[in-house]
């Protein structure tokens, strides 16, 4: 086989994986969430499908963009290089940023449901040793800290990493959308064309911020995320 075809190859491998990891059908349990979306709708706060668009925005680029993808950058880093100190680091500042205990509690649970299913998906030192610390209480296994690891040994590159992150976080809140009632299918594949230069650009600022540059701020958010614990009945998780 030419060098040419072996990249090639190489490429369509790691295209299929990056598919394979950001896919709603791969069980990570973060498609079980709304980060507060439900408690909006439900309160009428959001009714319009341009109302779900500055929604995400918001969120991405606002608390998931300069948070969590900051800390899944730095996290990949120490993967490459083994460096479990930083790992466990990295994910105990990620828990420090995060306020919200419910929030805490679901980017927990869905990272230990991703470790679980990628630890017999592709079966690797790093994610026995992860299973391990979190069984022993040394690491939260936050999500975005646990999903970098996985897409370092399944083979992503690190912007590859970054952008099956961010797709399955928007289509999941979009899912959520319309499992909610709020937009049709058609409005969520429009929101999520509009939106395609703001996930490529905290992409980009999520790989070059250092973990003391992270920040959010998403008061109205955060507060109906800490209302949706609440709600008489609710469909996800947060």
């Amino acid at each position: 086989m030419s060098t040419d075809s072996s990249n090639n190859l190489n490429t369509l491998d790691q295209q299929l994986m990056l598919m394979q990891l950001a896919d709603s059908f791969f069980p990570s349990g973060a498609y079980t969430l709304s980060h507060g979306l439900e408690s909006l709708v439900q309160s009428k706060a959001i009714t319009r499908a341009e109302e779900i668009e500055t929604f995400v925005r918001l969120l991405l680029c606002q608390k998931v963009g300069s948070t969590d993808m900051v800390a899944l950058a730095h996290a990949y880093r120490a993967s490459q290089s083994g460096d479990f100190t930083a790992i466990r680091d990295i994910d105990a500042l990620l828990f420090a940023q995060t306020p919200i205990e419910k929030t805490r509690i679901a980017q927990r649970q869905s990272g230990r449901a991703l470790l679980m299913v990628a630890g017999k998906t592709w079966p690797h030192p790093q994610l026995a040793a992860l299973s391990q610390q979190s069984a022993a209480g040394e690491i939260n296994c936050l999500h975005p800290v646990v999903f970098a690891v996985v897409a370092q040994v399944a083979g992503l590159d690190q912007q590859a990493s970054l952008v099956a992150f961010v797709h399955g976080f928007v289509t999941g809140l979009l899912g959520a959308a319309i499992r909610l009632g709020a937009i049709g299918h058609l409005q969520a594949q429009q929101v999520r064309s509009a939106i395609a230069p703001d996930m490529a650009s905290v992409c980009q600022s999520a790989a070059t911020l250092s973990l003391d540059e992270m920040w959010s701020c998403t008061p109205l958010i955060d507060l109906a995320q800490m209302r949706q614990a609440k709600l008489s009945r609710r469909l996800f998780a947060s």
